[in-house]
């Protein structure tokens, strides 16, 4: 079984960006726009060289991130859906170079597997390795 629902796997297929979250060893924050994928069991990202960015040199001193693809459904009525995941972040090699590899440990969503309009309630998840 995948580790996202297949509604979360649909949602997360229709969106561009997400925010990728890391620290450094001393916990200075940094967050970034990034362009993603999902395969249904972990999260990717790149770019042109990733070598270059805040983001690497963090995953290399503190192997942790947290994502957040989120979105409004409608405005009226208010209704925001998301992802956000925390978890082990890696470096792998792709076709394209280095990239990241986010495993998943808590998956949090909301609108998505249940959609009704209105705030949705928050779902939360421990993910079984």
């Amino acid at each position: 079984m995948p580790n996202f629902t297949e509604m979360e796997i649909s949602y997360l297929r229709t969106q561009h960006l997400m925010r990728f979250a890391t620290a450094s060893a001393s916990g200075s924050p940094d967050v970034a726009p990034v362009v993603f994928e999902c395969d249904g069991d972990f999260i990717y990202t790149g770019g042109f060289d990733i070598t270059k960015t805040v983001r690497y040199r963090n995953i290399k001193e503190n192997p942790r991130a947290t994502v957040v693809v989120d979105d409004l459904a409608t405005v009226n009525p208010w209704a925001p859906r998301g992802v956000k995941v925390i978890g082990a972040c890696a470096l792998a090699q792709s076709d394209d170079g280095q990239r990241f590899k986010i495993s998943p440990e808590v998956i949090i969503s909301w609108g998505i597997n249940d959609p009704k309009p209105g705030i949705p309630a928050m779902e939360r998840r421990v993910v079984e390795k």
